[in-house]
């Protein structure tokens, strides 16, 4: 590869196709390890769309499979799962979107990551219509973080309407949609942050908020159908003592602590870990919430794409309250 003033061909490019600009990594490390690469802009195949990318979400995700072995392997490789932008081209059998249309949606997660780039390939079916009503950065702030709140509380836990939910982290990319979703389905929100964060989850309508800093959770919050848990460790056997009997710790980090199985099974609760999954149906019922004006993202900082060190810096303070979004300011550069 050949340095020039931060950006590198990719050696296996084909000057003779159209190329596109990516951020990319060749080896684990800080954020310095992000650069600039320009490389073949990618076709639509069987069921794809290539997608003209207008904004990207950058999730903490993104950082950890930046600074360490994951499911990606090892690098070279573009990291990014949201997306938003607008269809370039679509491939055999794609009826449901045209290029020229909007469309927002997560790829395949873990393997289908890419959208830290200009282009990005995805199936159909990781897609939505983007809803009218908010602009590209806010469509793309939001995909992964949702889709994990509603595969958490909707699809896992089956979140009903007067049912208490403990949040943890609450004010973060996850807990905030989360906190959204929840009371969009009527229920009686109680979410853990700090301090200074509990008049942002009160707006969001938050019915109790738990200074986790001060406070032991397991002790306040009690009765608790569903627990959503999105920092492992300890915080899930401790979430396990906040359940009623017969409701359910979900946690989005995918280890379970030790003996897990085993108390949840002697407090008479249960306990499951999941990973997103790409999911066209949950876009289109997240896509009917931002529309209804029940959810939004709350940005916490944009960046150009060439400036997406910059985020990942910010993001890995964990001191950010909502969700940090790459864009592209001429995204057909």
């Amino acid at each position: 590869m050949v340095d020039d003033g931060g950006m590198t061909d990719s050696p296996s490019a084909d000057t003779s196709r159209p190329t596109m600009l990516a951020m990319s990594q060749d080896e684990f490390g800080g954020p310095e390890v992000l650069h600039d690469v320009r490389v073949e802009r990618p076709k639509p195949g069987i069921s794809e769309i290539l997608v003209r990318v207008h904004a990207a979400g950058v999730n903490p995700t993104d950082w950890k499979h930046r600074s360490a072995e994951r499911f990606l392997g090892t690098p070279p490789y573009v990291l990014g799962w949201d997306v938003s932008g607008v269809v370039e081209e679509v491939g055999l059998g794609v009826t449901l979107f045209a290029p020229g249309d909007e469309v927002f949606g997560m790829l395949p997660y873990p393997h289908g990551a890419g959208s830290h780039a200009q282009y990005v390939l995805g199936p159909t079916r990781a897609f939505a219509s983007k809803p009218q009503s908010v602009d590209h950065v806010q469509a793309g702030a939001i995909p992964l973080a949702a889709l994990t709140a509603w595969q958490c509380l909707v699809d896992t836990a089956q979140l009903g309407s007067g049912d208490r939910v403990l949040i943890h982290a609450a004010a973060g990319g996850v807990g905030h949609l989360a906190v959204q979703i929840a009371k969009a389905r009527g229920a009686y929100v109680i979410g853990t942050a700090s301090k200074a964060k509990h008049q942002f989850l009160t707006d969001l309508g938050a019915d109790e908020v738990i200074d986790y800093q001060e406070q032991d959770f397991a002790a306040e919050a009690h009765d608790v159908d569903v627990v959503l848990d999105t920092i492992g460790g300890d915080y899930q056997l401790r979430s396990l003592r906040t359940l009623k009997p017969g409701g359910i710790m979900v946690s989005t980090v995918p280890v379970a602590a030790d003996g897990l199985r085993d108390e949840a099974e002697r407090l008479g609760v249960r306990a499951q870990l999941i990973l997103v999954e790409a999911d066209h149906g949950g876009m289109q019922s997240i896509a009917e919430l931002v529309e209804s004006g029940e959810l939004r993202a709350s940005i916490a900082g944009t960046y150009p794409l060439r400036e997406a060190r910059s985020a990942h810096e910010a993001g890995e303070t964990n001191r950010t309250t909502g969700k940090l979004v790459l864009t592209m300011e001429n995204p057909a550069d």
